[in-house]
C-alpha cells in the first residue's frame, strides 16, 4: 500500500516538474475565468452580513472560554 502512495506521489511530482509553466497557466486561467459578477439580492447580502456577525460573536466567545481555561490551569500550576 505504501508503495502505491510513493508511486502515485512520484508520478504526480514528475508530471508537475515536467510542466510547471503549463500547470500554473492552467490554474491561473481557470481561476481568472471562474470569477463572476452576478447580481445578488439585498436580502442575501444582509443575510451573509448577519451570519458573519454571528460567527464573529461565537468565535470571540469560544476564544474567551479557552483563554479563561488556560489562565485557570496556569494559576493552579503556579499555586501548587
Amino acid at each position: 500500500m505504501i508503495k502505491f502512495f510513493k508511486s502515485a506521489y512520484q508520478s504526480a511530482k514528475n508530471l508537475y516538474e515536467s510542466g510547471k509553466e503549463k500547470v500554473l497557466a492552467f490554474f491561473g486561467l481557470t481561476t481568472v475565468s471562474s470569477v463572476s459578477y452576478a447580481a445578488v439580492p439585498a436580502s442575501v447580502t444582509t443575510g451573509i452580513s448577519d451570519a458573519t456577525a454571528d460567527v464573529t460573536t461565537i468565535g470571540a466567545a469560544i476564544l474567551g472560554v479557552v483563554i479563561v481555561i488556560v489562565a485557570f490551569n496556569w494559576l493552579r500550576r503556579v499555586i501548587h
